[in-house]
């Protein structure tokens, strides 16, 4: 039955639009989690022949209503119409891990029928109404009105998700080589295209995709059948709850407990940057893996760097070096001097040079074509300061390597202390077991769980460049990439073993599993730091690192109903989301939602929480709490131990947070976070909880 919950109005030629990650949003179309009352026959009548034509004319399964194109009279409130069926997202991937399911074809709009394709792939689907009515028809030469994948983003975390065991497997000059596989290789895929190019920009510079478009597609996945969702699209804001279309349709995923996983967007990190953070939705950031690929650059002193790259071309002989400031025609402001912008080179300044070019402004890859334009011979793709001393590797056009912050100040100081700077840049090679890993990707702030998305190798379309840019015309069949939108499938194909081991949990348990064993610590036993070398928090890194294989097996999980979500929302101000549910007169704390982890903005004095725990291990077992208190606070539990008896016995406990007077005001700020943790623990399983709490 579908559910009632919300209300949506589309105002001609104000359109929300979603980007990929690195791409911003503009918002405009209004949507409230409130059942809407009806409206009389005389506005229904007016709006006949508008509504008839427009975007959703088939019955939803569990997101009901439609969306419409109205002027400014017709979307004011008085107008505000029924339920409506509204979508978000960019390459939603639904997959079934068992291997019936009778539905699975049955109710797609469109097979994949070519001879290539096997039983990896059981359906798929597009969306581009939303698009087409705000830019016009598709241009078929800048993408598919289908739903096969011109871009590449969709073919790379479908494969990271879900793909098939493949041997020999490599990038573009046989980077990463070996047998590459998806985390959940027996499962089956079905694809909702929903983000789309945008016409008359570069492919790398993200698509969009449009939130009526997004909403319909996440409906059909639920009436589909779908087990799990992952969803690698972001925004550079945060959206309100209450404005958050990906929030809406994934609490009606949960209704049905599908699983939703989200990138937490790439725009880190600094703070306010997170998207998809909904309770409901497991947020994932992407962290290193112990894999690197070094490109030698050796300067005319002597000094040698290891910058990192998966560009398959060196020079042979050494060349002068030029800072790309020194070498920027007349007319580019002061500001972006360093960056490499499109045309911003000189010719005459850069031929047969090797240029330096600064991150920042502007795409990583087109700065190497920018270089190429002006007939630099090669270039060096330093940090800025922000970016710290990680380094995202990229197939660039020509002979090129990627330095971290400091390296790339060890450069900029020997072009600056000779008369002829040189350099030369060598062949890259892979290196494994690399230690340490390369921390991550600098992240938004609070994601629930990193898992890798630097540098990742995973399948590509054969439409597109692996640079994305359309100058360059190489085509690969395996591509090197990194975001958060690498991240999410990897967390979203552990949700799905974890639901074919588990199928009685809910997609709280199974959020909570891999939360609560997730480890806080590199491949050296050294605890997880940014991208500048410092330790990270909490805010970077959530609970930590995934381990999928601990999840299987949590001893203890933080488990919710959808009622529990329901008063959440209550609790937030959301009311009458559910008809047959009634907010209570008083709601319950936010603070005691039952979520495997714990954040206490402006805490004044002291605070009792509540959470409750479900034993999924051994039917008798006895946990201990310990707790490692954030800085400045004292933390206790009561009861403090916790006896089982019987698999599914639930103990609920109280979690005390008080402010140490003593310390705080020498120690910290207020307003500023301090953090911790707390754990439960049997001896063999460790059930760890991430705590944030700052001072009023």
């Amino acid at each position: 039955m579908a559910v009632p919950l919300l209300t949506k109005k589309i105002v001609k030629k104000r359109v929300k639009k979603f980007k990929r990650p690195q791409s911003d949003r503009k918002i405009s179309v209004k949507t409230s989690w409130r059942r809407p009352k009806g409206i009389d026959s005389r506005v229904r009548r007016k709006l006949k022949k508008k509504l008839q034509p427009l975007f959703f004319t088939a019955t939803s399964t569990a997101i009901n209503g439609f969306a419409a194109l109205l002027n400014p009279d017709e979307a004011s409130p008085s107008y505000q119409v029924c339920w409506t069926r509204i979508t978000k997202h960019s390459r939603m991937k639904g997959w079934d891990p068992s291997q019936n399911h009778g539905r699975e074809s049955a109710k797609m709009d469109q097979i994949l029928t070519h001879p290539t394709v096997n039983k990896k792939i059981i359906g798929a689907r597009y969306y581009i109404k939303g698009f087409e009515n705000y830019y016009g028809p598709l241009n078929r030469t800048e993408d598919s009105r289908s739903p096969r994948d011109k871009d590449g983003h969709g073919t790379h975390t479908a494969s990271t998700a879900v793909g098939s065991r493949v041997k020999n497997a490599a990038a573009l000059g046989g980077f990463a080589r070996g047998t590459a596989t998806g985390g959940a290789p027996l499962a089956h895929l079905a694809i909702y295209k929903v983000c789309w190019a945008i016409p008359n920009q570069e492919k790398a510079e993200g698509n969009t995709c449009f939130e009526e478009d997004m909403l319909a597609a996440i409906d059909d996945a639920i009436g589909d059948g779908v087990h799990v969702m992952s969803i690698s699209i972001g925004t550079r804001e945060p959206t309100p709850l209450k404005e958050d279309g990906i929030a809406i349709g994934a609490f009606h995923a949960l209704k049905k407990n599908i699983v939703v996983a989200c990138s937490a967007g790439n725009g880190g990190p600094a703070p306010s940057t997170l998207s998809n953070p909904s309770p409901w939705v497991i947020t994932v950031g992407a962290s290193g893996v112990d894999r690197a690929f070094f490109g030698p650059l050796v300067l005319g002193n002597g000094m040698k760097i290891e910058g990192q790259t998966v560009t398959p071309y060196k020079l042979d002989k050494d060349c002068p070096l030029v800072f790309a400031a020194d070498a920027v025609a007349s007319n580019v402001p002061k500001n972006v001097t360093s960056q490499c912008l499109p045309n911003s080179l000189s010719p005459r300044k850069v031929r047969g040079k090797i240029v330096l070019c600064m991150r920042g402004s502007g795409m990583r890859v087109a700065k190497g074509m920018e270089v190429k334009r002006a007939g630099g011979c090669g270039f060096i793709l330093g940090n800025s300061q922000a970016n710290g001393n990680d380094v995202i590797v990229d197939a660039h056009v020509l002979p090129a390597t990627s330095v971290g912050y400091n390296d790339a100040m060890k450069i900029l100081n020997y072009i600056r202390s000779t008369k002829n700077p040189m350099a030369r840049i060598g062949l890259a090679r892979t290196i494994l077991q690399y230690r340490p890993a390369q921390s991550w990707l600098p992240l938004p702030v609070e994601p629930d769980i990193t898992a890798p998305g630097v540098n990742i190798l995973a399948a590509w379309s054969g439409a597109t460049a692996p640079s994305k840019l359309y100058e360059d015309k190489r085509l690969v069949k395996y591509n090197i990439i990194s975001g958060t939108s690498m991240a999410c499938p990897h967390v979203a194909a552990a949700a799905a073993l974890l639901r074919a081991i588990h199928p009685e949990w809910s997609s709280a348990a199974i959020r909570s599993a891999l939360m609560t064993t997730a480890w806080m610590k590199n491949n050296m036993d050294q605890p997880i730091a940014d991208q500048s070398g410092n330790a990270a928090t909490p805010f970077q890194f959530g609970s930590g690192h995934f381990r999928p294989a601990k999840a299987a097996d949590p001893g203890l999980v933080y488990d919710a109903s959808y009622t529990d979500y329901v008063l959440y929302l209550c609790s937030y101000g959301v009311k009458n989301v559910y008809p047959k549910f009634k907010c209570p007169a008083v709601s319950p704390s936010i603070y005691n939602f039952n979520y495997p982890s714990v954040s206490l903005p402006k805490l004044n004095g002291t605070l009792n929480i509540t959470r409750t725990v479900t034993n999924v291990g051994a039917s008798s077992s006895v946990y201990f709490f310990s707790a490692r208190p954030p800085l400045g606070f004292a933390v206790k539990a009561s009861p403090s131990v916790l006896f089982f008896s019987h698999v599914g016995q639930k103990k609920s406990f109280i979690i005390t947070i008080k402010a140490r007077e003593d310390s705080m005001s020498k120690d910290h700020n207020k307003g500023e976070y301090a953090f911790g943790w707390y754990t439960w623990s049997n001896g063999h399983h460790y059930v760890r909880s991430p705590m944030a709490v700052s001072l009023v």
